[in-house]
């Protein structure tokens, strides 16, 4: 990687990490931290067919859009992602810009490092894979603009998001309501930046023992306090709608305190 692309994923980094710390401004000073700073691309490279990466791949802040087969910027289902993640594999400092297909799939554990969605497709990543083991981590970076989901959790096991922005969208993560195939999964969340509009910040399901954890939210523009922090569902294996189970902090399933929410 160039000096100048180091610069560039370094100042990508220290935007999601400012979620906590204040933004590093101009002066050199810090202030509060207001809004996520998104990162400036190094480049842009589109993408007509799906990206297969195994082990740790670092795109230097590389923008990467779909085009051909994977540029029709639809909310189809079945489309395929930019990026296909092996289990185990890691991604570091890329934006994906727009159109961005599916985003980004993970067939198993996988890490998710200052990664950033400029306009979510279908949704920002989708993690997979049937082991109640399997962890997906997402440290760092930022979504705008998903219509329904950003992070869509299909698979078993425990997905950890943590120092992230999302800005507008339906639901920040969804336990899959209606797979085929169910199970019972754990979501922790640990400083998150949430702008309004948004709807859900959490979504699971309580007949399948899901349960979300909760720590240093911070909702922004969202006087009306209208955003759920954590939504239950009852979840099924046919595809059906799922029905709404309540809302709020509960201790087993939706696992949060009034102090883990800060409205700005």
């Amino acid at each position: 990687m160039t000096s100048s692309a180091r610069s560039r994923a370094l100042t990508g980094t220290l935007a999601a990490f400012g979620l906590s710390i204040g933004m590093i401004m101009a002066s050199g000073t810090l202030s509060p931290a207001g809004a996520a700073t998104w990162p400036t691309a190094s480049g842009s490279q589109a993408v007509t067919s799906t990206i297969s990466v195994s082990g740790t791949k670092d795109y230097g802040m590389l923008r990467l859009y779909g085009s051909g087969d994977l540029g029709t910027g639809s909310q189809d289902e079945d489309q395929g992602p930019i990026l296909e993640l092996a289990p185990g594999a890691v991604v570091k400092n890329v934006i994906i810009g727009s159109p961005a297909a599916d985003g980004i799939h993970c067939l198993g554990a996988c890490t998710l490092q200052n990664v950033w969605w400029e306009d979510v497709g279908e949704d920002a990543a989708t993690f997979l894979g049937s082991s109640s083991s399997n962890v997906y981590t997402v440290n760092g970076g930022g979504a705008k603009e998903a219509s329904d989901k950003v992070f869509q959790f299909n698979g078993a096991g425990t997905l950890n998001v943590s120092n992230f922005a999302a800005q507008t969208f339906g639901t920040f993560v969804r336990s899959c309501g209606n797979c085929k195939t169910q199970y019972k999964r754990t979501i922790n969340l640990n400083t998150i930046e949430a702008t309004y509009k948004g709807s859900r910040i959490v979504g699971i399901n309580t007949n399948y023992g899901d349960s979300a954890t909760l720590k240093a939210i911070t909702i922004v523009g969202d006087t009306s306090k209208k955003m759920i922090p954590c939504q239950k569902y009852i979840g099924n294996n046919t595809g059906a709608e799922p029905t709404s189970n309540g809302t709020g902090a509960d201790g087993t399933y939706c696992k949060y305190a009034a102090s883990d929410i800060t409205y700005k």
